[in-house]
């Protein structure tokens, strides 16, 4: 296990305070000691210069469907049911199982360059998926999408049986990298009595689920019709929330919503890009937080918002809400960050992630501060919400590994990928499709 020292670096603290020249040891996995001096009793078998460097805590992306990228470009200036119906569940019908491989790998390139070190990924064939994972030395909650049937024309012919499968082939691999659990896609894709099964199978297997929530004034139209409750208030009542849930989106939320999401202690995860790119609404996110409901934050798919960027993310959020709320003094930099990386590390069950402190994961990031668009350098925890890009990034460690170094990806042969992937992109979009299902709110 290495021992390493980074001496003379600005981080940004547990409490999203800025600490200047301090050292970082890490030991194995973990971290051993952080302050302003080098531990007495530590030997280091490597040390790190630090200066003009910012350390943060790596970023955990809390909603993604990664091997999307296949799709980027693809669908644009498409309001959202155009989007899924015209484009994304057509390309999907030429989707092979490979393709996942390398548009998950394009996307775990595309991550670690960012800052970010782990993801909750919703899609198809994700046994491939997590093969990106171990050999990338990310982090990552898979959750195997799921429409509800087990007959019809899905990716790979899948049933909940399959799933259940998958949770538990990967469940605590590539060293406890690799958290696992069920994926049924939305309560408005999938009827009762299948997310009945899914909660059945969730509770035997000790697993929680991830799915979309609450999307659309539609979407909520439509279940108060059909089942006399918002769909919070209906996969509370199907017990979906009772087990351990991340939810995307809950964009469109009644009081009584935002309660039971609480409750329920609701992970909720917030993809500002996407509601913008597609003209949706934005979800109550102040609400939510001063209900004290849990948010993270996530890019959502690349075919919906074009990157995989939390540092634009984090960006978003903050303008967004300020300008929404007519308050320069909304979402506080602190926030953004602890949504961006403590938060999204729990969300994904790595509780130990997200902070600079001892004993917390190793899962690091250092900016480079240099670059002009950062001086005068007067507070760089703001620079790096309001200032920073994924070049900033210069090194990238996960469990004390380092992913990327100097720029320079280390785990992952990224010219291959990006060549593989696209190669890929080109054949899916060029093949005889059809659509494998129909979006109806």
């Amino acid at each position: 296990m290495t021992r390493l020292l980074i001496r003379d670096v600005d981080l940004v603290d547990a409490q999203g305070k800025l600490q200047k020249a301090q050292c970082i040891a890490i030991d194995g996995t973990a971290i051993a000691s952080v302050g302003e001096a080098e531990p007495a009793d530590f030997v280091a078998d490597e040390t790190l210069d630090g200066t003009d460097l910012l350390a943060m805590p790596a970023y955990f992306n809390a909603h993604c469907h990664a091997a999307m990228t296949l799709e980027r470009g693809w669908a644009e200036d498409l309001p959202f049911e155009r989007w899924l119906n015209e484009r994304v569940w057509v390309a999907e019908s030429a989707l092979q199982e490979e393709d996942v491989y390398w548009g998950a790998a394009l996307a775990a390139c595309e991550m670690i360059r960012a800052g970010t070190v782990g993801f909750a990924d919703h899609y198809f064939w994700m046994d491939q998926v997590a093969q990106v994972v171990a050999e990338s030395g990310m982090k990552a909650l898979l959750a195997w999408c799921w429409f509800g049937k087990d007959t019809g024309p899905e990716a790979g012919g899948i049933t909940l049986a399959t799933t259940e499968r998958f949770v538990e082939r990967w469940r605590g691999a590539a060293d406890g990298r690799i958290r696992t659990c069920l994926g049924p896609h939305s309560p408005y894709m999938c009827e009762p009595e299948a997310l009945k099964r899914v909660v059945a199978a969730a509770e035997r297997l000790g697993v929680g689920i991830h799915l979309h929530l609450s999307e659309s004034r539609e979407q909520v139209a439509t279940s108060l019709k059909r089942y006399g409750r918002s769909p919070v208030a209906h996969l509370a009542a199907l017990g979906v929330l009772g087990l351990p849930t991340l939810a995307a989106h809950c964009s469109v939320l009644s009081e009584d919503d935002v309660k039971i999401l609480a409750r329920q202690r609701v992970m909720v995860a917030h993809t500002p890009k996407t509601y913008l790119k597609l003209a949706m609404e934005m979800p109550p996110l102040q609400r939510l937080l001063d209900a004290k409901v849990r948010v993270a934050l996530g890019t959502d798919g690349p075919a919906s918002n074009a990157d995989l960027n939390l540092l634009e993310v984090m960006r978003l959020t903050g303008l967004v809400q300020k300008s929404a709320q007519g308050k320069a003094e909304a979402m506080p930099i602190a926030t953004l960050q602890r949504m961006a990386s403590r938060n999204g590390a729990h969300a994904l069950g790595f509780s130990s992630s997200g902070r600079l402190a001892v004993g917390a994961a190793a899962d690091l990031v250092l900016l480079d501060t240099r670059g002009t668009h950062w001086v005068p350098r007067h507070d760089l925890a703001a620079s790096a919400v309001y200032a920073s890009h994924p070049g900033d990034v210069i090194h990238v460690m996960c469990d004390g590994r380092f992913l990327m170094r100097d720029r320079v990806l280390l785990t992952l042969d990224e010219e291959r990928i990006r060549a593989e992937a696209e190669r890929r992109a080109f054949r899916l979009v060029g093949s005889p499709m059809r659509r494998v299902r129909a979006y109806q709110p």
